[in-house]
């Protein structure tokens, strides 16, 4: 059978997609439905269990092909970056309409009326996707609650600059796997805030130092400028300017911005290895 990267193969022993039948060995086989995370956010996990590690996070509104489900748990594909892994039942809602309008900022809340003085009932992450059926009152009213109208843009209004959106995450908690504003790591910064820019990126960062953007030499680090990808081996970082790297990392446990050069050393001291590649989109 051909090797796939078990990150992004819907596939286990006894189970796998039927989209894989005669490309991966398993007992039995089935078609995906299709659903939609309703849940805030939703912890990705390797195994059916909640006390095993985040292995990624899916934010409100995406889109995910379920298939079996065990004691509350469902195996998913997520449909934007392909990973795979079990996710709680009660995250996942019908597929419905597709969303139109994307989060903007970094949290907004949602209200069950048109008034601030209302209790919200709810918070979503920058990235999150909604459904606005109209405006109403500087609120935009979606399936979920009322949202600030300038904390949304809509799907095909891309923003204009990745890095200033990763900017916006500064100080947010270093999470293994996050990809909300209460926790992210080094890859979930990237890929959301790519996603915000309209670049649909990998989700780890040896699949994104695969995928993104051309390579720039090694050797010079003169040239580099705002926006290109500074990846170590299980690391990766973007620059702010010819100088300074924003990051999410286990050394400051947040998102940090600092001089590339100090990034360097640290890393090399802590056993990190040297940079390993370069990356201009």
């Amino acid at each position: 059978m051909t090797t796939l990267d078990p990150r992004t193969t819907a596939a286990r022993p006894e189970l796998a997609d039927e989209r894989l039948r005669g490309r991966v060995a398993a007992e039995a086989f089935m078609a995906g439905r299709p659903r939609r995370v309703r849940a805030a956010s939703a912890p990705l996990k390797g195994a059916p269990r909640p006390d095993v590690a985040l292995v990624s996070e899916a934010v409100h509104g995406e889109a995910v092909t379920a298939f079996d489900e065990e004691e509350g748990w469902v195996f998913v594909q997520l449909e934007a970056d392909g990973y795979v892994g079990w996710m709680s039942a009660d995250a996942l809602g019908p597929a419905g309409p597709a969303p139109t309008h994307r989060v903007t900022a970094l949290r907004t809340l949602l209200y069950p009326a048109l008034t601030i003085k209302a209790e919200p009932i709810g918070a979503l992450s920058l990235g999150a996707q909604v459904r606005v059926s109209r405006e109403e009152g500087g609120f935009s009213a979606t399936p979920g609650g009322f949202i600030y109208s300038a904390h949304l843009a809509a799907l095909t209004d891309p923003a204009p600059d990745f890095v200033a959106v990763a900017e916006r995450f500064a100080g947010v908690p270093y999470l293994w796997g996050g990809k909300t504003s209460l926790g992210i790591d080094c890859s979930g910064l990237m890929q959301v805030s790519l996603g915000v820019a309209g670049v649909c990126a990998p989700r780890d960062s040896d699949m994104q130092q695969a995928a993104l953007g051309r390579a720039l030499p090694l050797a010079g680090r003169d040239d580099l400028a705002r926006g290109d990808l500074v990846f170590w081996k299980g690391h990766v970082g973007v620059m702010q300017d010819a100088s300074r790297l924003l990051h999410a990392n286990a050394f400051h446990m947040a998102v940090a911005s600092e001089p590339l050069a100090e990034a360097e050393a640290r890393i090399a001291a802590r056993g990190g290895g040297p940079v390993l590649a370069l990356r201009r989109l």
